[in-house]
């Protein structure tokens, strides 16, 4: 049995993209973690409602770990949160986090000295890999994603609640990485070759808040645990 770790889960495709190589590689995959922001109960910076993401984790058959942190919170009570889940998690077993990042150092720089001495290790599975080749493996797998958030200082609106297809790849200005890597947009998955069945979503807006355009995805309400 390989490492057993949970995925760093903001909802969107390169998450997904992180737990198919992580499998691939050997890791055992046992949940998902994912950051919540206390006051609206939605992901941080995707903005999906955390009942969404309850909903992919139930169709992957995973459990689903919340990490919940305040609005804007500082670095001083993000860390603080994160390492009371990281205790958390080291009493369950776990042994890794797998994260999506790709070419950002100074992200993955952050991430291994948040969990140097936690006894929880960083991986990288999609490391250094190019985000062409990335977006070209995300439509050849047949995952399925929504645009659910556009930073419009570089990529037009309108493209919110559009999928993430070949068309909107090709379109994107010269400056936006096809994954958007640096932030340009995000996504949420609603439906994967490791889904067992596809989350249904229904979509409204484009809605502005923060100075980003979010897409108001609507989808089952689950109960609490």
């Amino acid at each position: 049995m390989g490492t057993r770790a949970v995925v760093s889960w903001s909802s969107g495709k390169d998450s997904m993209l992180s737990l198919y190589y992580a499998r691939k590689f050997g890791v055992e995959i046992v949940g998902l973690l994912s950051t919540i922001t206390r006051d609206y109960g939605r992901v941080t910076l995707h903005g999906i409602h955390e009942s969404l993401v309850e909903a992919q984790a139930g169709s992957l058959g995973l459990e689903l770990f919340k990490v919940y942190i305040p609005a804007s919170p500082s670095n001083k009570e993000y860390e603080r949160a994160m390492k009371e889940a990281l205790a958390r998690l080291k009493r369950r077993g776990v042994e890794a986090i797998v994260f999506g990042d790709i070419f950002l150092r100074d992200v993955r720089e952050y991430r291994e000295k948040m969990l140097r001495g936690t006894g929880v290790k960083p991986l990288f599975p999609i490391w250094g890999v190019d985000t062409r080749i990335l977006s070209a493996v995300l439509l050849q797998l047949g995952v399925k994603a929504v645009i659910a958030s556009v930073d419009p200082s570089v990529l037009d609106p309108s493209w919110v609640c559009t999928d993430y297809t070949l068309n909107f790849i090709e379109s994107l200005p010269s400056a936006v990485d096809p994954c958007g890597e640096r932030g340009e947009f995000h996504t949420f998955v609603y439906d994967s070759p490791l889904f067992r069945k596809p989350v249904s979503i229904e979509r409204r807006g484009p809605v502005r808040r923060n100075g980003y355009y979010y897409c108001d995805l609507a989808g089952p309400t689950l109960p609490r645990a």
